[in-house]
């Protein structure tokens, strides 16, 4: 067994690991609306109390439920928002979500893209191309849009070879939108009920249009070249 090999198998065995152990101490309920809702003004206390130390505990476990691809992200994000205000709460859990999901879609990258390029390779040709042309585009646009399962896009685009800076950039950039938004949301924590109402049908519209802008003016400025080669 080669050490690449020996390092994949201790990855998996410690992220089972950290799942089985989120599953039998019911780690689930510290990060669940009801649970946040009740405990916000002793957090609240706590923050005022040690706010570095609320910050970096925060940061830290954000970081690894999305990392691990657990549930919980959406709640946190109204958490940050309902702890620290709509300004801190959107740089600190900004920085934390994009942290979170370079790890899951670097995790991602390394247990199973060999595996995925090696069988699939030849089927997969257009699509590393395509991500090579135009990814950034691709990521932007699947950030913006809420409907799109936040843990999927990070464990998919794993599997390509975009780089991982890259990755990093456009996801805090396509992301921030919708974090203001469920941040702002989250400053009046106490009067919501269900996660399903924040982001409305006309909302999740707005954030594909501007997702598609790009591509699309860059569609059409290579149409246009094109076009303008052509005449000459």
């Amino acid at each position: 067994m080669d050490k690449k090999s020996a390092k994949r198998i201790i990855t998996i065995i410690a992220i089972i690991i950290a799942i089985a152990l989120f599953k039998i101490f019911d780690l689930g309920q510290y990060i669940s609306l009801t649970y946040i809702k009740d405990s916000q003004k002793r957090l609240a206390d706590l923050y005022a109390g040690q706010p570095v130390l609320v910050i970096a505990v925060y940061m830290a476990i954000y970081i690894i439920v999305t990392a691990l691809s657990l549930p919980g992200a959406t709640v946190m994000t109204l958490a940050g928002g309902g702890l620290f205000g709509f300004a801190a709460g959107t740089v600190i859990v900004s920085f934390a979500s994009t942290i979170g999901a370079t790890l899951a879609c670097f995790v991602s990258r390394f247990l199973l893209r060999d595996w995925v390029q090696g069988r699939f390779g030849d089927k997969l040709t257009a699509i590393n191309d395509g991500i090579k042309r135009e990814g950034t585009f691709y990521l932007f646009t699947l950030r913006l849009i809420p409907a799109f399962p936040f843990f999927v896009i990070n464990l998919v685009m794993g599997l390509t070879k975009m780089p991982l800076r890259t990755f990093y950039f456009v996801s805090q950039t396509g992301m921030l939108p919708g974090t203001m938004v469920y941040v702002n949301a989250g400053k009046e924590l106490s009067k919501i009920e269900s996660l399903k109402g924040i982001l409305s049908p006309g909302l999740i519209i707005s954030f594909a249009i501007l997702g598609l802008f790009p591509l699309a003016v860059k569609k059409l400025m290579a149409l246009y070249k094109s076009k303008l080669h052509s005449n000459e």
